[in-house]
């Protein structure tokens, strides 16, 4: 089992399954926002960001060789960004329960240098309050539903990231 779990994570596959996967969640929020009137909170943009961050990450490793360092490396990175995805995703279901209050307003937060609000507001501005989500299907959140993808793709990637130093036949 775990070589077929070590194979996949040397494969394009995964990387490709990511990459779709966060394509696809970047233009579901983008329907959410422009056809269906949900407007982002600044955790929902952080999000998205997130969700960015992981979609790279695995279009880097879509186009880089087989290395084993740097896919190890892009795995690392994946496990960190799908930490902040995991992070991001429970705070913005704590707020909408109401389980943590904090200062949620409509400022973005991203230092000058990183300010993709600004650079790309159709995709990043902050247009709402925080405290809501749509529901998804049968009376489940956005915000649970991202925690629960989110928290499946960091063990999935967590996984990816200890078999990757798990090899028995050691190959450049």
């Amino acid at each position: 089992m775990m070589d077929k779990i070590k194979l996949l994570s040397q494969q394009k596959l995964y990387w490709t399954l990511l990459f779709v996967l966060g394509v696809g969640l970047e233009a579901a929020a983008l329907f959410h926002q422009y056809v269906l009137d949900e407007w982002p909170c600044v955790l929902c943009i952080h999000v998205r960001i997130w969700v960015l961050g992981f979609t790279l990450v695995a279009l880097i490793a879509l186009f880089t060789g087989g290395n084993r360092w740097l896919q190890r490396g892009l795995h690392l990175l994946n496990s960190v960004m799908m930490l902040g995805f995991v992070e991001r995703s429970w705070q913005t279901l704590a707020v909408e329960r109401g389980w943590v209050f904090g200062d949620c307003n409509m400022e973005s937060g991203l230092p000058p240098w990183f300010a993709l609000d600004k650079w790309f507001p159709a995709m990043f501005e902050v247009q709402a309050a925080c405290g809501y989500t749509p529901l998804i299907i049968f009376n489940i959140t956005m915000a649970e539903t991202l925690l629960a993808l989110s928290s499946i793709l960091l063990l999935l990637s967590l996984l990816m990231l200890i078999v990757s130093f798990c090899s028995s036949q050691e190959s450049a």
